[in-house]
């Protein structure tokens, strides 16, 4: 096949340039006619070996609600039997998101050219997970994109509800933090030295163990504070890049639900997706064992997405799903015997939205009582904090008051 550059007219009037791949120019001007378009111009030559408009999209991270309103309204655009192309077009211009917008011209121009809207959508992994693609691939080929497109749209509109829950418990004790380490700092790096400095014009040379180590901290902060920040900024640094190796990914994976207070959080949070991607994929006329690999990859919990690849290994070798979720002790007795019940029953797709309602409503709960035992527990730990500084800072003022009456006493 040959490539042609070609120049188009819309509806609208608007002229528009693109490329595509087809046996001679009465093919691409067919196809294009058949789109909608009034074909302008068809070359072959230097002009359609150009590159691509689809080199680099800019940087910045698509948000989830972005996303999920794309799928809503491209889902409405199918369903009312508009083309493909001019859906793509419509949202290119409607999206708020400047990464999103040249992200659908480009898949605009995969599609003139004759590719599906699932293999365009691949070519950008970090807006378009495997979920996404593999439930819009299967809306291509079941013929009921609009189904796939508003199932997906549900979808990460939970997902984003979950998420915003999660973060806006999580705010309260971050806020806190921040100002329990701006107070300390504040403390520590300009009223402390200021009382040093006066308890050394009263002649107190030996401090006390509290009040020596807060001075060396002091010190340390004030005189070698680049240092400080390295040490910070080098142990962040040096955290990411640990969990970004396999081994390293994996211990902070299984530290994640096994950590004390957060890890049930974490382990429900990783259950309900689990449920809810799973019953999507399904419901979307997905097969079992495709779903179940996309499930993995998306789940975001490698020690959990091990378990559901040998599910998946077992249920190719003629097993059930709900035994080898069982033998990985990550899934709890009532979440195998409901997928076991659904198995059974020819409806596992139901039961697992079931299974992602309930733990999605475990972790509302978790997470109203968590915020309710954090805040009096945050309260206490900077009232700690703050009122060693103040004890560490009057010890050596109480000695000198001792010392001064013991020799007005002795007179």
């Amino acid at each position: 096949m040959a490539t042609f550059a070609y120049t188009i007219r819309d509806a609208t009037g608007v002229v528009r340039e693109g490329t595509s791949e087809a046996e001679n120019e009465a093919a691409v001007a067919r196809r294009l006619q058949e789109q909608g378009y009034t074909v302008v111009k068809i070359r072959q030559g230097k002009a359609a070996t150009a590159k691509p408009k689809s080199q680099g999209v800019g940087f910045g991270k698509v948000r989830l609600v972005d996303l999920s309103m794309f799928c809503r309204q491209f889902s409405t655009m199918v369903d009312a039997g508009v083309s493909l192309v001019r859906c793509l077009n419509v949202l290119s211009e409607q999206t708020q998101s400047p990464k999103l917008r040249r992200i659908i011209r480009n898949i605009e121009e995969e599609v003139q050219g004759g590719q599906t809207l699932s293999k365009a959508m691949s070519k950008y992994p970090s807006v378009f997970n495997n979920l996404f693609i593999g439930l819009v691939k299967a809306g291509e080929i079941g013929g009921a994109l609009e189904d796939a497109l508003q199932r997906l749209s549900s979808f990460l509109e939970k997902d984003m509800e979950l998420k915003r829950k999660v973060k806006g418990a999580m705010t309260y004790p971050v806020i806190v933090l921040v100002i329990a380490l701006t107070i300390v700092i504040g403390l520590v790096t300009f009223i402390l030295p200021q009382f040093m400095k006066m308890f050394l014009d009263l002649g107190v040379t030996e401090m006390p163990a509290m009040t020596q180590m807060l001075m060396d901290f002091s010190h340390f902060l004030t005189t070698k504070w680049p240092i400080a920040i390295l040490i910070v900024v080098g142990c962040y640094f040096a955290f990411k890049m640990f969990t970004r190796t396999r081994i390293g990914s994996r211990l902070f994976d299984r530290f994640k639900i096994r950590a004390p207070v957060f890890g049930a959080l974490n382990h429900k949070v990783a259950i309900a997706r689990f449920s809810r991607t799973l019953s999507t994929l399904l419901v979307s006329g997905v097969p079992i064992l495709q779903a179940l690999e996309t499930v993995a990859g998306t789940v975001s919990n490698e020690i959990i997405a091990d378990a559901v690849l040998e599910a998946r290994a077992r249920i190719r070798e003629g097993d059930r799903i709900g035994e080898p979720l069982r033998k990985s002790k990550l899934f709890p007795p009532m979440v195998v015997h409901m997928i076991g019940i659904g198995e059974e029953s020819g409806a596992l797709d139901h039961m697992l939205t079931k299974i992602a309602e309930f733990y999605e409503q475990e972790v509302d709960a978790q997470l109203q009582s968590l915020t309710a035992a954090i805040e009096p527990l945050m309260i206490v730990l900077l009232g700690g904090v703050v009122g060693f500084i103040v004890i560490a800072m009057f010890l050596p003022l109480i000695g000198l008051i001792s010392h001064l009456a013991g020799g007005d006493n002795s007179k």
